[in-house]
């Protein structure tokens, strides 16, 4: 894909990605891979430190893409369960893929980051005795 397409507003991979990009979006899919359906509740202690009106959030993002499915049961109470369509099941082995880059990268990336901070930081110092 040439540069000038990406830069588009309606280039695929900015689209798809404006949605499934986050972090949120991207524990939510895997966590889903894992187990076949779970409660809002659920998911938000297995998500961990998500806001309830962020996974709400997300969830909806996920489902208008078609990639997270909401079953409602009429039951009393009424519960709801969120799970992986064909669709997401199809993206999990790249949301895995990038997972395992991360965890294997994690530690070069950290390094990385400290000496820009500390150029950054040099650079800084050097510029205010100016």
């Amino acid at each position: 894909m040439k540069t000038e397409d990406r830069l588009k507003s309606d280039c695929p991979v900015r689209s798809i990605l404006n949605g499934i990009g986050n972090k949120w979006s991207i524990l939510i899919v895997d966590i889903l891979g894992n187990i076949e359906s779970l409660r809002f509740n659920e998911l938000s202690k297995a998500v961990g430190d998500i806001s309830q009106k962020m996974l709400t959030v997300t969830l909806r993002s996920l489902e208008s893409d078609g990639v997270v499915y909401r079953k409602m049961y009429s039951e009393i109470p009424p519960h709801v369960e969120y799970g992986l369509t064909s669709l997401g099941y199809d993206l999990l082995p790249h949301i895995r893929s990038l997972i395992v880059w991360s965890k294997e990268n994690i530690e070069t990336i950290k390094i990385n980051r400290n000496s820009f901070r500390n150029k950054k930081l040099k650079k800084e110092d050097t510029l205010s005795t100016i």
